[in-house]
């Protein structure tokens, strides 16, 4: 293919995915079941955490997560008590247990008593083409009250060549001006255009066969690699590709 048969392709696996059908198989469809700013946010940042396996386990434990807050995840974050965090040491998804649930609160609370919330943390730091340097940022911040060592593994570092898929998918969230409604595009102090693809198996796959991604490894040199790409191609909208790659991985095994 050339580059612009490989635009239009693109363009058109993304109208195909890009769209509220997309939202049933997806854990994006638990910050949609909030409607104040903080709870989506929140609801976001903790499904998105646990967001690698099987996608319907994904699904189930984030409901199960909103279900332990009950459903009202800003309001848990702030005014949770010591028991409240007792109740959530039974949690688990994977290598995520309860007391990586109970330090992730607290670590939340801290954002929004001292820094201004999850938003002002992100866009502090962003960069005109990346909010890798914030997601660097963000995770020391977060980590900067007592929390259990093994807790932090479940933030990635793209500052330490991670892709960090999830964080980025949840940036994706977060940000993106969608039309079709998958994408909530709450935060409006972050452009578009700073977002990088949520890099994982399914989506380097298909960018490798598509011969937009050359590097074997889905980590952070995989990344700037595949992002300077989908940058040439919409670089006011780069990351609306992830609905292309991750739908001709996961739906079409391309």
């Amino acid at each position: 293919m050339t580059q612009k048969e490989l635009k239009e392709f693109l363009d058109e696996k993304v109208i195909q995915y890009n769209n509220q059908d997309f939202i049933d198989s997806d854990p994006v469809q638990i910050p949609h079941l909030f409607s104040h700013k903080e709870d989506i946010e929140i609801a976001g940042f903790l499904s998105a955490t646990i967001a690698w396996g099987n996608r319907k386990m994904i699904i189930k434990n984030s409901h199960q997560m909103m279900d332990l807050m009950g459903n009202t995840p800003y309001d848990f974050v702030m005014s949770h008590s010591e028991e409240d965090l007792v109740r959530l040491e039974n949690f688990v998804h994977r290598t995520f247990n309860g007391k990586d649930f109970g330090g992730f609160i607290k670590g939340l609370q801290h954002i929004y008593k001292n820094h201004n919330g999850l938003e002002a943390v992100f866009a502090k730091h962003q960069e005109k083409d990346s909010l890798q340097k914030s997601i660097h940022e963000f995770k020391k911040i977060f980590f900067e009250i007592d929390h259990l060592p093994r807790t932090q593994k479940h933030i990635s570092d793209p500052l330490n060549n991670s892709a960090a898929k999830r964080i980025n998918m949840y940036l994706r969230w977060m940000v993106r001006k969608d039309t079709k409604g998958v994408d909530l595009g709450i935060w409006k102090t972050i452009s578009p255009a700073s977002l990088s693809c949520p890099l994982d198996v399914h989506s380097g796959n298909v960018a490798r066969k598509l011969g937009i991604l050359t590097r074997k490894q889905n980590d952070g040199k995989a990344l700037t690699e595949l992002d300077l790409k989908l940058r040439k191609m919409d670089p006011q909208d780069p990351v609306k590709y992830d609905f292309a790659l991750f739908g001709l991985g996961v739906f079409e095994g391309f």
